[in-house]
């Protein structure tokens, strides 16, 4: 009896040391999961892959760090929802906004931003402020819960009134062609990219109607919502510092840019 006493103790430790896990190299202690959204050339599925610039700067720190992680593209507002509401999950591109500030654990730059409202150069669309097509009650694409949306939205834009929302950057695009909105907020390697991928020349179709300061300059970061602990987004910020010191990171900007 005593032997079968002092020997239940020892099956629980074994049994609780399993359950716990250990670390083994190539593994954080916690699952970590990568969340994104369709947004060329900086995050897109193609054949099935995400891929893009963006992409490949978050998969190089992931190398440099030695973790495996999974990667999804979601709905854009539903990606920045669940990167801030759970624990242990990586968003990007994300730009950073005094908005947002507060509302993620930033690891770093991950790409370039220069933003603009866009309209279609056979129009000859001229404003000189964001009060200008406010006035003129022009009608603007954005994203759901994107830095432009949330940006003209601060300004005093309303979506139904003068922003048209939708879930993909795509079909603003598509819906400035078809002059269903009047301009479109978005970066300019986007907006680029996506004319070309329609088969069109963005010299020849788009025009920079007005281009948006606040949100330029600061490029796309990668974040964690605040449940992630310090110590994991620090491992991932010294991945990011490692990648940009040893050459990666611009042998990355200098394939896709």
């Amino acid at each position: 009896m005593i032997l079968s006493g002092m020997a239940t103790p020892t099956r629980r430790s074994v049994l609780a040391l399993g359950l716990l896990g250990c670390a083994l190299p190539g593994q954080a202690e916690e699952p970590i999961r990568i969340l994104t959204e369709e947004y060329p050339p900086f995050n897109y599925t193609d054949k099935g892959k995400i891929t893009g610039l963006g992409t490949e700067v978050v998969q190089a720190v992931l190398k440099e760090i030695n973790l495996d992680a999974p990667f999804q593209s979601l709905p854009w507002a539903r990606a920045y929802e669940t990167a801030q509401s759970t624990e242990n999950v990586l968003l990007y591109s994300l730009n950073r906004s005094k908005e947002r500030e507060k509302l993620f654990k930033w690891v770093g730059q991950i790409t370039p931003t220069d933003f603009y409202l866009f309209s279609l150069k056979s129009r000859n669309l001229h404003i000189n402020s964001l009060e200008d097509a406010k006035s003129q009650n022009l009608q603007i694409g954005t994203v759901n819960q994107d830095i432009g949306e949330q940006f003209l939205a601060s300004q005093g834009f309303a979506v139904g009134r003068n922003l048209q929302s939708s879930a993909k950057y795509e079909l603003n695009y598509e819906k400035l062609k078809l002059g269903r909105v009047d301009l479109w907020v978005m970066n300019e390697l986007g907006a680029y990219y996506m004319s070309r991928q329609a088969g069109d020349d963005p010299a020849v179709v788009l025009q920079k109607a007005l281009r948006i300061p606040e949100l330029s300059g600061g490029g796309n970061h990668m974040a964690f919502g605040l449940k992630t602990s310090d110590a994991v987004v620090e491992r991932f910020r010294k991945g990011l510092e490692t990648i940009k010191k040893n050459g990666v990171y611009d042998a990355l900007q200098r394939k896709w840019l």
